[in-house]
């Protein structure tokens, strides 16, 4: 069974936000195994120097990069990433498993991302737009991503 590690910073407190992941770690279930690590996000305060984010940013990819298994494939969401359908993304994560992988780990930066050295390990740099969003909401967003792959790889009825 493929296994599917997402790496996020920061713990969701909203209930609702909770009960969506809830339920997509449900759904992949029957197609993956989904392990979500969730590394402390750093409090930022509002009047920080452009050093002081960048010391930030620097410590949360240190971080990361230490829960990236190097037999991964390694899909970074970032907005200057490819676009893709969600049957161009069910490609990619079919793709992965063709050429080897039994392993796709995915990331989502903090609210000011990650730097260079996390970027550079993806083997794919994935973009939902050029619009920031709220790196918990993208957590469901892309947890229901994952699990449309899943339906369209098995040909199931859902993604349409």
């Amino acid at each position: 069974m493929l296994k599917i590690d997402l790496i996020v910073l920061g713990k969701i407190k909203e209930k609702y936000l909770n009960e969506a992941i809830d339920e997509y770690k449900k759904r992949i279930s029957r197609f993956a195994s989904l392990n979500i690590i969730e590394l402390k996000d750093r409090d930022k305060p509002d009047k920080l120097s452009d050093a002081e984010l960048e010391k930030i940013v620097d410590e949360e990819s240190e971080e990361i990069l230490t829960k990236l298994d190097e037999t991964s494939f390694v899909i970074t969401l970032e907005i200057a990433g490819k676009l893709l359908t969600s049957e161009e993304f069910a490609d990619a994560i079919k793709n992965a498993g063709v050429d080897g992988y039994s392993k796709i780990t995915l990331i989502i930066g903090g609210s000011n991302g990650f730097n260079k050295k996390v970027s550079d390990k993806a083997d794919l740099k994935l973009s939902f737009g050029r619009m920031t969003m709220n790196h918990k909401l993208m957590r469901v967003v892309l947890l229901e991503q994952i699990f449309r792959c899943f339906k369209i790889i098995n040909n199931e009825a859902y993604h349409k």
